[in-house]
């Protein structure tokens, strides 16, 4: 693993443009200007140049890193994954939901999540402070830098709470900020979204949806409100990508759901490197080997006897007499860019189940609830959920949540926000699990660096 660097250490903006070189996708290309030939000076001097900047946001290693330790390490900590081999002490100890300061996973989030933010705010800086942009380029990327500024702070502050809010992309400024408050943070994430909505364009510049348009904000935006308890705004926002008339959103065959081509696909990045080091953890190439990470056998019970996802996203292997299952959504395991399907940041499943639950919470249109909610489970090959009241609705809602989005990121952070995780991963794992583990431990390395950040409770 890289050495674990601290957020202020100063990252070349060429080296990030670069990147984008690797890529071939269509919406990676065209751009008039090679970026490996770009100077920190004149990269926002054009549409052509700023473009190729902003673009390496969507290809470069932080968001692929983020997804990546944030998808395994979250399903670790919750009820969704185990950990077989037992032979890494980093994977055990989120395994065993007793993560320390200097878990190295745990730690590449935060110094990616900041890189990732770093970039954001060198990228709204250019754009900000161009003469020479044409207005609808410096919209589109002041928007998607912002959308991606908002995306760091929301995992950051999802996982760690309070969090430094660095906003300036002048490392002095940023050298020893102490933590601001989780409101703070989430205030800066809705702002961040809030700009980006009114900045992006509806319609995506390409077939395969790989650069975010206003309904990409829409949903985070829609996710951060019902993160945050405001459920009025979450059903607004979550309603703006359902109901989208410029934009083809809809909930395909469960065979095609999650392909680059999906028409439930919001936004994705074209990094398929990032898909196969997640699909590679989740699966083999061999129809005997144990992956690294397999579902909980309480998991797999938890799936409806006729629910077409057991079969289609779920496969096993049994080795030594042992039963393990698999997580079968993402498929290629190889690096190659002919797979056909990317990192799948947003989906139109999770919106529709945004609403569902803001409806549920609101309390004053539980039907609309129970028609969102079945919109998922009819694609699962399921019956209309027979729940009626809001108690059993937002039990039914956390039930959909859990069989439509496992290994995406989403179990332990609905755990959390929903006050459950102390009750059920406490008698999960009875032996090591400690309330103060609702929040992941600020890496010590930081603290090291900056003695103005505090750490979370119940950790050295």
């Amino acid at each position: 693993m890289k050495k674990i660097q601290n957020i202020h250490i100063l990252y070349f903006l060429v080296g990030f443009m670069s990147v984008v070189s690797l890529y071939s996708c269509d919406s990676y290309v065209d751009v008039g200007v090679s970026s490996s030939q770009l100077s920190i000076e004149n990269t926002y001097s054009t549409d052509a140049s700023a473009t190729s900047a902003v673009l390496g946001l969507y290809s470069y290693t932080p968001l692929r890193y983020i997804m990546y330790y944030c998808w395994t390490s979250d399903g670790l900590y919750a009820d969704e994954l185990q950990y077989p081999s037992g032979s890494s002490s980093t994977y055990t100890e989120l395994a065993q939901s007793v993560a320390s300061s200097t878990n190295s996973n745990i730690t590449v989030v935060w110094w990616q999540a900041y890189t990732l933010n770093r970039y954001a705010n060198l990228a709204i800086q250019g754009v900000t402070n161009s003469t020479s942009l044409s207005d609808s380029v410096r919209s589109r990327l002041l928007g998607e830098a912002k959308f991606f500024r908002a995306y760091a702070y929301f995992q950051l502050v999802s996982h760690f709470g309070g969090v430094p809010l660095a906003l300036s992309p002048t490392e002095l400024d940023n050298a020893y900020l102490s933590r601001s408050s989780a409101d703070s943070v989430w205030s800066q994430v809705i702002a961040d979204l809030k700009d980006a909505e009114s900045l992006l364009p509806a319609k995506y510049n390409t077939t395969l949806r790989t650069r975010a348009n206003k309904y990409a904000a829409s949903a985070l935006l829609a996710k951060a409100y019902l993160y945050t308890d405001d459920y009025a705004n979450a059903e607004t926002e979550a309603s703006k990508v359902i109901e989208a008339t410029d934009v083809a959103y809809s909930l395909p065959a469960l065979s095609s759901a999650l392909l680059n081509t999906s028409s439930e696909v919001i936004l994705q990045a074209a990094t398929y490197y990032g898909n196969a080091y997640i699909a590679s953890s989740y699966r083999t190439t061999s129809s005997t080997a144990v992956p690294t990470y397999v579902l909980y056998p309480g998991f797999i019970n938890s799936f409806e006897s006729n629910d077409q996802r057991r079969t289609a996203w779920v496969d096993s292997v049994t080795s030594s007499g042992t039963t393990y299952y698999k997580i079968n959504k993402f498929r290629y395991t190889s690096y190659t860019a002919s797979v056909n399907q990317y990192d799948l940041l947003l989906r139109l499943a999770e919106v529709y189940l945004i609403r569902s639950e803001a409806r549920a919470q609101l309390g004053t249109d539980l039907t609309g609830a129970q028609s969102d909610l079945n919109q998922v489970r009819n694609r699962a090959g399921l019956s209309n959920t027979s729940a009626t009241s809001q108690s059993a609705l937002l039990t039914a809602i956390a039930q959909e949540r859990k069989v439509e989005l496992f290994g995406e990121g989403h179990r332990w952070l609905d755990l959390k926000r929903t006050n459950a995780a102390d009750a059920l991963i406490g008698e999960l794992k009875p032996t090591t699990w400690k309330s103060t583990a609702i929040l992941w431990p600020i890496p010590a390395s930081q603290i090291d660096l900056n003695s103005n950040l505090t750490q979370n409770p119940g950790y050295e």
